[in-house]
């Protein structure tokens, strides 16, 4: 075998897709997030690249080839020519770095946890009213990376959103975020009350916001035998009408969403005093 590292062209990377006759069909959503990465500047030359076997014939990396055409970008790829035919069944058959474990070698604390929650604030910030699951919702590990080093405070968020979790059942994500877009917004809000009242319900009178919002979610977990994909982005949603009900001073005795609604802003107006939050 032969191997080379070649600056690979989009009009080159089509030119060898032509020989791309034996090998799995395309997924054009794998195409979509390489060429993300590609655009933004994060495609790094690593060990795996495009392969050739006796025959000249491509049987290892179709997707990258079609992402550099969509990209419009050349990138460096390790070439390897030569290779077996019979090694094609055994290429490509491990299991992908998540954004898990990306976080977790770089030694972050709750990695499942902080890397969903680090996917549902970049997809809050640029795709709020957007399905979160799908194609179009995929954040690479370097996205997940930037927004953290962005926002190092939903590290502490997490901790929060995880107490929320424990005590009405919101997904940690949804939690998450909507602690630490709530807090970042509002800083002269004191939420401790907030936290209290949504986690235990105690003291709480009917049509107070923390309330609903609690008996809401679990009225949801009882109801919900399989969980969608995203949960996080209609809990938020919630949690957020919720929350601004609640530093408005405004009674909300119940949460629903309508098919087209959009995620609300955190609330600018403020109605209560110190010591109405914490009543």
């Amino acid at each position: 075998m032969d191997m080379q590292v070649v600056d690979v062209s989009p009009q080159l990377a089509a030119q060898w897709l032509t020989s791309n006759t034996n090998n799995r069909p395309l997924s054009k959503g794998t195409v979509q997030q390489l060429a993300g990465q590609i655009q933004r500047g994060e495609w790094q030359l690593t060990h795996q690249g495009i392969a050739f076997d006796e025959d000249g014939v491509l049987i290892d990396g179709q997707h990258r080839l079609a992402a550099i055409v969509k990209a419009g970008v050349a990138v460096r790829l390790t070439v390897t020519r030569g290779v077996p035919r019979t090694a094609f069944t055994v290429m490509d058959t491990g299991r992908k770095r998540t954004g898990r474990d990306a976080l977790a070698l770089a030694g972050e604390a709750n990695a499942t946890h902080l890397a969903a929650a680090l996917r549902g604030l970049h997809l809050y910030r640029t795709a709020p009213n957007s399905s979160w699951s799908g194609g179009s919702s995929v954040t690479s590990n370097d996205q997940l990376l930037d927004v953290l080093g962005k926002h190092p405070g939903v590290r502490d968020a997490l901790q929060r959103g995880i107490a929320l979790n424990r005590g009405c059942r919101i997904t940690v994500t949804a939690a998450t975020i909507g602690w630490y877009i709530t807090t970042e917004a509002r800083p002269d809000v004191d939420q401790s009350a907030w936290e209290e009242g949504v986690v235990t319900g105690a003291r709480l009178e009917p049509g107070d916001p923390r309330l609903t919002l609690r008996n809401t979610m679990l009225n949801l977990a009882l109801g919900n035998a399989h969980r969608r994909r995203d949960d996080s982005r209609e809990h938020l949603l919630y949690y957020l009408k919720a929350w601004n009900a609640w530093v408005e001073g405004r009674s909300i005795k119940l949460l629903r969403r309508s098919p087209n609604e959009t995620m609300p802003r955190v609330s600018s107006r403020s109605a209560l005093t110190p010591a109405d939050n914490s009543a």
